[in-house]
């Protein structure tokens, strides 16, 4: 072979096709910082589709709140943590409204509303009387249209000096034909009596008097009767006012005082586990 023809041998393999005696890649390793990139990128549009469902549910699902007042003892207590039903009673027009399952709000259900007189401050009671409807309260009997409503009473004490604690119940009555709850008091009335002897202070809806309940408004009234701030005070919850139904208890923490009368130890940890109501996880709201 001449030397012309070893010439045009060699330069014959195009520049990009030479054989590498190393038998080593002569590409740049951008297969791996594409990998990488391509990790960082799912990791981010994951926790952006997370970030968004979670949106999602706490505007139109559910919505956490915490119980810091007795007024639904012994239904719910003290420091239970709730689980609040969003979408269940409809908002009127969302559509939304057309893909999700929703019923009017019916007498009996615990609802989650903003407090009419300050709406950053969420309430929980319980619905006594309906849009239309003429309510009125005799000693711990309740009239809807001139007819009693039926609901199981429940005579109970608050411990001494501890408004966290659950109420002690001393006598449970029995439950009349078509009671689905039940009402806490702390005496029995008299109807002998001319007025309710422990009337709270500053009651004026319904008390003794007929009471006709706005359109789009609802009656609200907490389970502990003796100690709860509600429409018999300040009047009826708007429509609008309304976030939801107390649906499920996630989790709950029991605030009532010691042996060393505190509250809880100031250590979260501590408290999660030693003060934890495990037994209430779980507990559907009825």
């Amino acid at each position: 072979m001449s030397f012309s023809e070893e010439k045009s041998l060699e330069t014959s393999y195009p520049n990009d096709s030479l054989p590498n005696p190393n038998n080593l890649s002569t590409t740049p390793p951008i297969q791996a910082q594409e990998s990488k990139k391509g990790f960082f990128r799912d990791t981010f549009e994951s926790a952006l589709v997370t970030v968004i469902m979670a949106l999602f549910g706490m505007t139109f699902v559910v919505q956490a709140v915490k119980v810091p007042t007795g007024s639904m003892l012994n239904t719910i207590l003290v420091g239970d943590h709730l689980l609040v039903n969003k979408f269940i009673f409809g908002q009127d027009g969302l559509m939304l409204d057309k893909f999700t399952p929703h019923r009017p709000i019916k007498r009996g259900d615990v609802i989650v509303f903003k407090y009419p007189n300050d709406p950053t401050t969420n309430y929980v009671k319980r619905v006594i009387g309906l849009p239309g409807e003429t309510i009125e309260m005799k000693g711990n009997s309740i009239f809807i249209n001139g007819k009693e409503l039926a609901e199981q009473y429940v005579l109970a004490d608050q411990p001494l000096g501890d408004p966290y604690a659950p109420l002690e119940v001393v006598n449970v009555k029995e439950a009349p034909l078509g009671a689905s709850y039940k009402a806490y008091y702390s005496y029995e009335y008299d109807p002998a009596e001319a007025v309710m002897e422990k009337s709270l202070a500053g009651q004026k809806f319904a008390i003794e008097a007929p009471f006709q309940i706005p359109p789009d408004h609802y009656f609200a009234m907490g389970d502990n009767r003796d100690n709860s701030q509600d429409s018999r005070y300040w009047g009826t919850v708007p429509r609008q006012n309304i976030v939801g139904r107390a649906w499920v208890v996630y989790y709950s923490l029991d605030a009532s005082k010691d042996g060393l009368g505190k509250t809880t130890s100031g250590y979260l940890l501590v408290d999660l586990f030693t003060r934890t109501r495990w037994n209430r996880i779980g507990t559907l709201i009825k």
